[in-house]
């Protein structure tokens, strides 16, 4: 590492402790304290500032990445059986509540189970399938690695298959980023939890499809939907760029790369991207990063386009630590340290604990809630985590080259 780095050893000390303590002792107790629902089971999400409860309804998708955290960290991280009580607590509500009479999942149910929604799209599953895995292997219970196996494939058949009901016609088809980037990480957590067979497959058809379809260096950017063959339609929708979403992408193939003993071409696919879509996204009049951007520069159409949310600044901060761990490169140090201390200036909440999810372009507050369907214990969490480890990583390196 450059001893002249803005990565010294004492900032790396200081992001450690930030990343450990703020998930252990502020943001995992946050939800802890305010979610736990013992009375119909699951947890409830939508909590306004200071965990008051806003609405009892429940999204099975926070459903399944609170009870896939609460594993995570129980297989992980110390084995603590409150966890684990947990995590078997939201899994029993997902078993009992979340699945329709064709096996796929409800996306929105009342407090109590009963449906409310069910979405085209199968991504519930995948944050479902993942929670189950990590119960499997906290338990050794090979009936939930078979059943997130199950659910796996019951997912990749869906879409595979045509059996989805479609969004559009066929006038305009398209195709998103969204399914190869999600299939990347569920692969790679079941590879983890439960040996999923087909986790390497799956992982390099999905890192192709990216590559091939959406990653574009002649206009320096990743799409985020494109045609069949990687048409860009001159439409809002074809147009349309979301940084953060590409940036996650981004670190999941850097996680692959590190999987496979830092594989060079992955490495320089994913920093790639990472360095297209910070281009693309980083507010340079404000800070950090902005939601959605015009590929060629004209209005967005979604009102929102220039608000900063609390997951694409999670997403940008794992991305750049790792590309800086990988590759040594200092422009990585920079944006890291624009993107953490950008987000921490702003989105924790003093006063509670936990962050605010949706701010102004300048940040200040546009709703000072704390969860909703989409807003829960996932991004944030996950973000501490992973930089915590990293930063473990970082520091361990740093050791051995001074």
């Amino acid at each position: 590492m450059n001893i002249d780095s803005i990565m010294t050893a004492e900032r790396v000390a200081e992001l450690t402790a930030c990343y450990r303590d703020g998930l252990l002792k502020d943001v995992l107790p946050f939800w802890m304290r305010h979610c736990i629902d013992r009375e119909e089971g699951g947890f409830t999400m939508a909590l306004d500032r200071d965990g008051t409860l806003l609405d009892s309804d429940k999204g099975m998708w926070q459903q399944g990445r609170f009870t896939w955290l609460l594993g995570h960290l129980y297989n992980t991280v110390e084995k603590r059986e409150e966890w684990l009580e947990l995590a078997k607590h939201g899994l029993d509500f997902i078993g009992k509540h979340g699945f329709d009479a064709d096996g796929r999942m409800f996306f929105h149910v009342t407090r109590d189970g009963r449906p409310i929604r069910k979405r085209r799209y199968a991504f519930t599953e995948t944050f479902a399938c993942i929670a189950y895995g990590e119960a499997a292997a906290a338990t050794g219970d090979s009936a939930l690695a078979e059943r997130a196996i199950a659910i796996f494939r019951l997912y990749q058949e869906y879409l595979d298959s045509g059996r989805m009901p479609p969004k559009f016609t066929d006038t305009r088809p398209t195709q998103g980023m969204g399914r190869p980037m999600i299939d990347i990480v569920t692969a790679q957590n079941l590879r983890r939890s439960v040996a999923l067979p087909e986790a390497d497959a799956v992982i390099e058809r999905s890192i192709e499809k990216i590559a091939t379809f959406f990653v574009k260096p002649e206009l320096e950017c990743v799409m985020e939907t494109v045609g069949p063959k990687g048409e860009i339609y001159d439409h809002f929708d074809g147009r349309m760029l979301c940084p953060g979403h590409a940036i996650e992408g981004a670190w999941f193939i850097l996680e692959e790369a590190r999987h496979r003993g830092n594989d060079p071409g992955l490495i320089r696919l994913g920093c790639q991207m990472l360095d297209y879509m910070w281009e693309r996204g980083w507010d340079k009049e404000y800070g950090g990063i902005l939601y959605y951007r015009d590929l060629h520069g004209k209005p967005v159409q979604e009102y929102w386009h220039d608000m900063k949310f609390w997951w694409p600044q999670n997403e940008t901060i794992i991305a750049t630590l790792m590309a800086y761990l990988l590759t040594g490169d200092e422009k990585y140090a920079r944006w890291h340290k624009l993107a953490h201390d950008w987000a921490y200036r702003y989105f924790p909440d003093p006063e509670h604990g936990e962050w605010f999810g949706y701010l102004h372009r300048d940040g200040r507050i546009s709703v000072p809630l704390k969860g909703n369907l989409w807003k829960g214990p996932f991004h944030l969490p996950r973000m501490q985590l992973e930089c915590w480890r990293l930063a473990e990583e970082l520091s361990r390196k740093m050791a051995t080259t001074t």
